[in-house]
């Protein structure tokens, strides 16, 4: 099993000065406790690991899976532990984003992977769970392959942040009031935001700029 602190993938997208104050916060006093940090952690994943969110002809093999276990703030204002499965080559960027959020105390509801729900997008996004991998076609659309399949798409925060399909149905169901967007709530994705603003520089798009809006979604290619 292959591990790696969240400095080592950091250090090579951030510049030095935004790490010496993302990363290397003042020295707490003798016998003062620690502040909370991201504490990432990477390992490989087998076919195993990923039950149901992975079979035979996905675009991607389970090597070239990565599982990133981290810390996120709650909306109970607590430090939790979560899990998000990505595509090798989405490890730096999204542990640069993750770090923004965390700093910026950006409440994440929960972060399981893929497997834990059966692969099933419908059901992990009325948990409100934030997850990445999913070897799936399109919610909404059949006809299409959704880009979870690679690895390099993440939804965070699926009820605060709907999604609204080709035909105008809105996943999830419970998430239609936060299509006004004018609302206040807590994991709401806003522009100009930690999360967005991370995102963006490091060149990954938000759905929740589409004409038939994912405020959830974000990917490396803009699909």
């Amino acid at each position: 099993m292959i591990k790696f602190r969240t400095r080592t993938f950091l250090a090579l997208t951030t510049p030095a000065v935004l790490l010496l104050t993302t990363l290397c916060p003042a020295p707490a006093a003798a016998g003062a406790p620690q502040p909370p940090a991201l504490d990432a952690r990477v390992t490989t994943v087998s076919a195993r690991d990923l039950g149901r969110s992975w079979h035979p002809g996905c675009p991607v093999a389970p090597a070239e899976l990565r599982r990133i276990r981290m810390n996120h703030w709650g909306f109970d204002g607590r430090v939790h532990t979560g899990e998000l499965v990505v595509r090798r080559q989405a490890v730096r960027p999204l542990l640069y984003v993750f770090g923004k959020a965390f700093a910026a105390r950006f409440p994440i509801r929960q972060m399981r992977t893929m497997a834990e729900f059966g692969g099933s997008d419908v059901a992990a996004m009325k948990a409100d769970n934030t997850s990445a991998f999913n070897c799936r076609r399109v919610t909404g659309d059949p006809s299409k392959v959704s880009q979870h399949s690679y690895g390099d798409a993440v939804d965070i925060n699926t009820v605060e942040n709907p999604y609204v399909d080709r035909n105008g149905r809105v996943y999830p169901a419970s998430g239609a009031a936060h299509l006004d967007r004018r609302r206040t709530a807590q994991g709401m994705i806003r522009a100009g935001d930690a999360v967005t603003t991370a995102m963006r520089a490091v060149g990954w798009q938000w759905g929740g700029r589409w004409p038939a809006p994912d405020y959830q979604h974000f990917s490396a290619n803009g699909r």
